[in-house]
């Protein structure tokens, strides 16, 4: 197939969906598809609604007989002008939207939870299909529509990192009398709640934890400041790493004990997943696609999100139950297990998206 993917900058920036992106279209290229990547530039959301009115943009849309075309759901505030052009022009091919979660689900004030949900309303009704990340991402495009789309639930895969711990490993882990390691691994951004974490580990004994911060300090530097005063406040016992190389990272993961964000939201949480291959119980939140796969009280936690309290109770059952940490670890590790490949899910989508050009798009 001949398959366009539009997206705003490069597929090689960090976070969670843009390694689900590169793991697709790797995937796809290895099945003998030709993904033509459409980079727009990422701008502010007002700026990149102004993308809309783009003459060159169209252009790139038309450029190839494209047998489909994927859109990252991030672009979306792009693409409402342009996908309807694209109809009215006469288009055969399927326009796919690829959904890592909605901006309307995060949170913002009514208002703009509002205004968010009336752009991302309009341009779902501009498409064929979704692909989710997750069945509460799917939920949530459901609710926002109004209407089921056609679509696949295909999860990030399981192999990213291949590095694992075996089970004995994460026995002798936890019970060793050390204070309990954990990590956090995200770029320092409100939403994954790096500062909730802080505050709750300022209630516990500063001789009982330690805490390493993998992930990017360049997105919301106002907010990275303001991390890294509170971390100077707590005396050497949170240490922020920034982003790190594979084999660097899955070394201190080998070390840690849980890994710890509190989201706000998240669509899906790979970070979680990586850190079960490592046998890492999950301390994540209700709010979002995390409890997809991690299961409150077995493989980890789900708290509700800003609640710094019932995160101060879990971390310090943790540490004081080494067995119940241990028994969690190996359940995690599991599970992970269990998980999908990417390779499986890549199949998942491809076969949802020879299904889409066999149909005659819905506008």
């Amino acid at each position: 197939m001949e398959i366009g993917l539009v997206i705003y900058g490069s597929l090689k920036q960090r976070s969670g969906g843009y390694l689900y992106d590169r793991k697709l279209v790797e995937g796809l290229n290895s099945l003998g598809d030709r993904v033509n990547i459409i980079s727009l530039p990422s701008r502010t959301y007002t700026g990149n609604l102004l993308s809309n009115f783009s003459r060159e943009l169209m252009r790139r849309l038309t450029a190839r007989p494209f047998d489909v075309l994927l859109e990252d759901q991030l672009t979306h505030p792009s693409l409402l002008l342009p996908n309807r052009r694209l109809r009215r022009a006469g288009s055969s091919y399927p326009i796919v939207t690829l959904v890592h979660h909605l901006r309307s689900s995060e949170p913002h004030s009514r208002a703009l939870r509002s205004a968010y949900r009336s752009v991302e309303r309009a341009y779902l009704r501009t498409v064929d299909g979704a692909i989710y990340n997750s069945r509460v991402t799917r939920s949530e495009v459901d609710r926002a529509l109004g209407m089921k789309l056609p679509g696949v639930v295909a999860h990030p895969g399981r192999d990213h990192l291949n590095r694992q711990v075996d089970p004995q490993a994460i026995r002798d882990r936890a019970s060793r009398h050390l204070p309990l390691r954990l990590v956090f691994l995200g770029n320092l951004i409100p939403r994954k709640g790096l500062h909730i974490l802080l505050e709750s580990l300022a209630a516990l004994p500063s001789d009982r934890w330690r805490l390493t911060v993998i992930g990017s300090l360049e997105f919301d530097r106002s907010y990275s400041a303001s991390i890294r005063r509170e971390v100077e406040r707590m005396n050497g016992k949170v240490r922020l790493l920034g982003p790190l190389p594979h084999d660097r990272l899955q070394e201190h993961l080998m070390r840690s004990h849980a890994m710890v964000i509190p989201s706000s939201y998240e669509g899906f949480g790979i970070a979680y997943l990586e850190g079960m291959g490592f046998g890492l119980p999950a301390i994540a939140t209700t709010a979002g696609g995390a409890s997809d796969f991690v299961r409150d009280g077995e493989n980890g936690y789900l708290i509700p999100p800003n609640d710094p309290s019932a995160l101060v109770d879990r971390l310090a059952s943790l540490d004081a139950d080494r067995a119940l940490l241990a028994q969690m670890g190996e359940q995690a590790l599991a599970d992970f297990n269990s998980h999908p490949t990417w390779e499986e899910s890549v199949a998942k989508i491809r076969r949802f998206l020879v299904e889409q050009t066999e149909r005659k798009p819905r506008f």
